[in-house]
């Protein structure tokens, strides 16, 4: 099936849920994550898509949940799940009976955590350290690879251990003192709303635990090149965006 026959068909779902990753896939890649921003045909089908009843649409990235919303610039109707799961918004937390995120041993493990990693950071040009809630991530974009490769060695060394869990992406490793995975998410997600198909679109090796729980009446959409277990590939953001415009033209009749 080409994946404009698998669009058509999810657009006759009665409810769909539409789950995409940020970086890379709405917006392009930049060296300095804070100017990161979703490509303007993206946004519109974005909203678009959010606006039908019938229609949830949930960025689900490796980013904490505040700094999702302040570079995506999305809010309700559409859905934020930050920290690879383990962040949801008010609604969608409550939705899926979720509370405090950490409890005080976490939290006490996260402190310490953090001091590690702001100590192997701040003597590495170029690094750059992500506090998120649950944790924290070393950036090693725009390092020599080499260099990058070896920091990020280093950290897993250091810093994975019990009670840590560690999820390696592009130039970046995500250390946290909860277990989760984008693949659990999208379960959670799926079961919690009741939906009948589910289109996840990603470009990173994060992005593959979500692709290896969609089934067959679902779209997992890789977004660059790499070894997948999606169904379907396209290039870059803009394709990605050309694909939400389509499924949102087809989902509302338009």
């Amino acid at each position: 099936m080409s994946l404009d026959d698998a669009l058509i068909r999810l657009a006759r779902v009665p409810r769909l849920l539409v789950a995409l990753d940020f970086d890379g896939v709405l917006a392009p890649l930049v060296d300095d994550p804070s100017a990161s921003r979703p490509l303007p045909a993206a946004a519109d089908a974005v909203r678009r898509l959010a606006a039908l009843d019938d229609t949830t649409v949930v960025m689900l990235s490796g980013r904490g949940r505040d700094d999702l919303a302040a570079v995506s610039g999305f809010g309700p109707p559409v859905g934020l799940v930050g920290s690879h799961g383990a962040e949801y918004d008010d609604e969608l937390g409550a939705l899926l009976g979720r509370g405090g995120l950490l409890t005080a041993e976490q939290e006490q493990r996260r402190a310490t955590l953090l001091d590690g990693l702001r100590a192997v950071v701040d003597g590495t040009p170029g690094a750059r350290l992500e506090t998120k809630p649950a944790g924290g991530a070393v950036h090693v974009r725009g390092m020599e690879p080499g260099a990058g490769t070896a920091l990020l060695e280093r950290v897993r060394a250091d810093w994975v251990r019990d009670g840590v869990d560690a999820t390696a992406g592009k130039d970046v490793l995500d250390l946290a003192v909860v277990e989760t995975t984008k693949g659990s998410a999208v379960d959670a997600l799926r079961a919690a709303l009741g939906v009948d198909a589910v289109l996840f679109a990603g470009d990173d090796v994060t992005d593959e635990t979500a692709f290896r729980v969609l089934g067959d009446g679902d779209v997992g959409l890789k977004v660059g090149d790499g070894d997948t277990a999606a169904r379907y590939r396209v290039a870059d953001p803009q394709e990605v965006a050309a694909v939400l415009q389509r499924l949102a033209a087809l989902r509302t009749g338009a």
